[in-house]
């Protein structure tokens, strides 16, 4: 296909690292940053030193720090920042944007206070612009198993894209899809959406039990029964539930649950070897999500009335300050049952 201005706005590491595929399909690319010295640095170097060292910018990408400047023209814009700026980075971008774009979420969480998922929360905004009426802009969420470090050097990934506009989705897929990196369309965009937000919180209680120093039974079991938490809320806000069986969902979750490279795994890992959680994320230069997703989702499950055990004692370890041994037992202590999902 014929290539494409595409935005990548979010110059962390995962921002940064979808420049490979986009890149490698000689796609024109601007790469938003909020810092101006962090985009200077960029434009001087050519490196993301702070967020994703050792790794080149494709030649046909230009680094801003204009968020005007960044989206007009463009026909694609991805979002990739932290979904607590979300809403602010794409209310500000929102005006700029051409009346015929493509917008895709590959940011994992949910907003705290309204509970919306990142592609509600770009719906809701467009539905309260002026000229709604007169625009045809269609919404997407990236989500699947793709740690930025691995999809930087080239290893080969396959990742999911769905819309509602089964035509969107296609056509975000054609223009994402490299030799390396395996682009897969879909509709079901709450249940992409949810599967890669929740399975960060699943990661965080599987680097507990790692850093307790349990064994692969653990952590197995808690990733299935995890997968279970995370099917039993998506269908009830409406996902399809093969989609927790894909690429979105038990792809996402083993990947984040086992790999070292997991930001989520990692927190937890700290927190079940006995740091402090406010020490553990002062430590940190790129954001868990999964911590603040936890909050979210805790309130989103009793929203709904969905019960979910995991998420409850991750929930009680990151904000009532409780120890994670008491934590595991509880979970293990509770009435026996037939297997659910």
């Amino acid at each position: 296909m014929a290539a494409e201005k595409i935005a990548v706005i979010g110059a962390g590491s995962w921002g940064t690292a979808l420049t490979k595929p986009i890149g490698d399909l000689g796609q024109m690319i601007s790469l938003w940053g909020h810092r101006k010295e962090h985009v200077e640095e960029l434009k001087a170097t050519r490196q993301n030193k702070a967020y994703l060292p050792d790794y080149t910018l494709p030649e046909t990408v230009t680094p801003v720090s204009d968020l005007k400047e960044a989206v007009e023209g463009h026909t694609i814009v991805i979002m990739v920042v932290p979904s607590h700026v979300f809403r602010e980075v794409f209310t500000g971008l929102e005006p700029c944007l051409e009346n015929d774009a493509y917008v895709v979420s590959a940011s994992k969480g949910i907003e705290n206070d309204s509970l919306l998922t990142m592609t509600q929360v770009m719906e809701e905004i467009l539905a309260s612009s002026a000229n709604f009426g007169e625009r045809n802009i269609r919404t997407a969420v990236l989500s699947g198993p793709s740690f930025a470090k691995e999809v930087a050097a080239g290893i080969p990934t396959a990742v999911t894209v769905a819309s509602q506009s089964k035509d969107a989705a296609i056509h975000i897929q054609r223009a994402l899809s490299s030799h390396l990196f395996r682009v897969y369309a879909a509709t079901d965009v709450i249940g992409l959406e949810l599967g890669g937000a929740l399975k960060n919180i699943v990661a965080i209680g599987a680097g507990i039990c790692d850093g307790l120093g349990y064994g692969t039974n653990t952590r197995a079991a808690l990733i299935t029964r995890g997968l279970a938490e995370i099917s039993r809320l998506g269908v009830s806000m409406g996902a399809d539930p093969l989609t927790f069986s894909g690429l979105g969902g038990l792809g996402d979750l083993v990947l984040t649950c086992t790999g070292d490279l997991s930001r989520n795994r990692m927190v937890g890992l700290k927190l079940g070897q006995g740091k402090k959680l406010e020490t553990i994320l002062s430590e940190m230069n790129m954001v868990a999500e999964g911590v603040k997703t936890t909050r979210s989702a805790w309130n989103l499950a009793k929203k709904v009335g969905v019960e979910m055990p995991i998420l409850e004692q991750v929930y009680q370890v990151l904000y009532q300050d409780k120890p994670c041994k008491d934590a595991v037992r509880d979970l293990l202590a509770r009435s026996l049952k037939e297997e659910q999902w």
